[in-house]
Formats: structure tokens, sequence, C-alpha cells
């Protein structure tokens, strides 16, 4: 038996989908949303007006990064107490959606705090607050996981929390907030969402459902991705939005694997994108990863679905497309760094989603599979 759950109640898609907003009814919604963008789009000041003319109080916090840190969860979290909000809206990338998620649980249950958030399941539901995730870019499906991460400085690492309670109630895709989205961030969180759905698709955990959801996403995504980067019109801006919301469907009832579990890895002592590492690690992880022959099975047929020859060629074409770096080094990973750094990294890469990963990874392998994306070297087996 299995429990599937795509979303919360609803998905709301389509060119200016924001203005939903409009046919719910709140007193005190708390905004969370990163640095400037969002503001400088007028997507903050869109929600304000939308909120405010039907009499809610609006707060934004605002501030946070790229790769937010329990620091700045529990710095929202404090303004969030004395707020005292009916509804959170995150909006923006999945790093203010993410923070917003934890904001929200740890404000119904004041008895949980990043250590023993760890060490127990976490509560299943939200009672009090309803939760509205609003995505700017293309990537992270956050608006429809039950996961959210954050960044442990003291333990330098990014650690997923997991738990129903973070599925939220309402996803708004509006495409027009993603039109001001630079390239590189198309890029980088377009091959988050792709690793999504490939490294959903050879899961061993894969079921039906989630079968046809990563093979559509995977699809889309290498038909529509190099378009939206190229020229960021508003078709190919709509696609990407909506297939890696159907990644983000899939992936949640199924796991992912050693791509991110490197890439948190990473993402957590040098502080780059996630999407970039993702996009940086994904054809060498495939690469480890043929020596299933399921695994290889399934990469042929993707194959076919893009219609190309070699699934793992293809990535490697899309990210040279996208002017992605082909390796750590070429990211920009000094090897002194690297190199002081490296049995920190090799510990933190066997964690979290690669203990899902189709083939089982030693020591010694993560070692080599390190070594090899550093360098740009092929795995070959």
């Amino acid at each position: 038996m299995k429990f599937l759950r795509f979303h919360g109640d609803a998905i709301v898609t389509g060119k200016n989908s924001i203005e939903y907003l409009k046919e719910l009814d709140f007193k005190k919604a708390f905004i969370v949303t990163g640095g400037k963008s969002m503001f400088e789009n007028g997507t903050i000041g869109r929600i304000k007006s939308i909120l405010e003319e039907k009499g809610c109080c609006v707060h934004v916090y605002s501030g946070i990064t790229k790769n937010p840190t329990t620091d700045a969860v529990l710095d929202g979290l404090e303004v969030m107490r004395k707020f005292s909000p009916d509804v959170v809206i995150g909006v923006g990338g999945g790093s203010p959606i993410d923070a917003a998620k934890i904001m929200s649980l740890f404000y119904e249950y004041p008895e949980l705090n990043f250590d023993n958030a760890l060490e127990r399941p976490l509560p299943r539901e939200r009672k009090k607050l309803k939760f509205i995730a609003i995505p700017s870019t293309s990537g992270t499906a956050t608006e429809v996981t039950r996961a959210a991460v954050v960044t442990y400085v003291d333990r330098n690492i990014k650690k997923g929390l997991k738990t129903e309670a973070f599925v939220p109630d309402i996803a708004i895709l509006d495409s027009t907030i993603t039109l001001s989205m630079p390239k590189n961030v198309v890029a980088e969180t377009g091959m988050d969402a792709m690793t999504h759905a490939v490294e959903c698709y050879i899961n061993k955990n894969i079921d039906d459902f989630a079968e046809v959801l990563a093979a559509g996403a995977v699809e889309g995504l290498y038909r529509y991705l190099p378009l939206s980067y190229k020229y960021g019109d508003e078709v190919s801006r709509e696609k990407v939005h909506n297939y890696q919301c159907i990644a983000g469907c899939a992936f949640s009832n199924v796991g992912l694997g050693m791509a991110h579990g490197i890439s948190h890895s990473i993402g957590g002592r040098y502080n780059y994108g996630h999407g970039l590492i993702n996009a940086v690690v994904l054809p060498y992880v495939l690469q480890y990863n043929s020596r299933d022959n399921e695994v290889k099975d399934r990469l042929a047929y993707l194959a076919k679905r893009i219609g190309r020859d070699d699934f793992i060629k293809a990535i490697k074409d899309l990210n040279r497309e996208l002017n992605i770096p082909l390796s750590f080094r070429e990211m920009g990973i000094s090897s002194e760094d690297f190199d002081r750094d490296f049995s920190l990294l090799v510990e933190n890469s066997l964690s979290g989603s690669t203990r899902v990963n189709p083939v089982k990874a030693s020591r010694e392998d993560m070692i080599m599979v390190l070594k090899n994306i550093y360098d740009g070297k092929d795995i070959d087996f």
C-alpha cells in the first residue's frame, strides 16, 4: 500500500493567476519573500494591493537568501509570532517558500526547534494557518512538495525536513512573474526541475502515477527550457513553470537520488545555488547509476521520448546550451577549498537523498564520483 498526495487543495495556473487571491478572505497575511526582485517586478505590490483592498492587514518579511539558514528562519518566526497571521504567503524562489514552510510549522507548534525537528516525526498538519505558495522561479516545485530545505551553518550542510504539513494549501503558478528571471536563473532552476524529474523516474520507488508525470516532465522541460532560456517568451515560460510543478508532484511521492545528496553537501558548504549544482552533477550521477540495468533501460526510454539516442549526452548538450559549467572546478570551487573540505563533502554527500539512490554508494564510490565531477571526467564502468 502506498499513500499518494500530489498537491494541496488546488493548483491555480495561467497568466495573471495571482488574481485568484481576490477570491480568498483573510484578516492578516504574513508574506515571506527574498531580496529585491519581487519588489522590483511589482509582484509584492500587486499582492499587497489585492489583499488590502479586501481589508486584509499585510506584513512583508523579506531578505531570505538563496540558501536560507536556521537563523534566518528563526528571525522570521519571531516576527511572525508578533504579527499573528491567519495566512502565510511564500513568494519567490524555493528558498523563501521553504523558509515560510518551516516558520509556519514552528509557529503552530512552539515546542519544535531545529534540533528536535531532525530527531522525531514532525506534525502532519497545520490546524490554524493557511499557506499559499507563489513561486517566481521554475524549478524547485516547493509549491506542491512536503519538503523544506534549510542550511545548518554549524554543520556545513543543507537538510531537508519533511512532513505533509509543509504542502501548501494553494499553489499559484502565475507565469507572468517568471518573465523577469535572469537567464542564468532560468537555466539553473530549469535544470533543478529536470534533475527532479530524472531522479524520480529512475528511482526504485517509482509508481505508475509518478512514472507518467516524471517522464512527461522530462519531455516538456527538454523541449521548452532552451526556448525559455533563449527567448524568454510567455509561452515557453509558462510551459516550464507548469512542467517543473509536474515534476514536483512526481518526486514528492517517490524520492530523488545521489545528485541531490551531493548538491545539498556542496551547497551547504559553498553557498552555490541548488539548481546550478544539480545541473553540474546530474550527468555524472547518471553515468554512475547506469551500471544498473533497470536504470539503463529507463534512460534509454527517456532518450526516445526526447528524440535522442543517448540521454546522458542529451543532458550534457542541454547544459552546454544553457551555459552551465561542466565541473566543480569550472563552477568556481578552488582546489584548495575542495581538498580541505573533501572528507566532510564525502560524508555529507552520502546522506540525505543518496540513501535512496538506485545504486547503493559506498564511501569509495563517492570519493571517485566527487573527484570526477570536480575535474569534469566521465564515470565509465
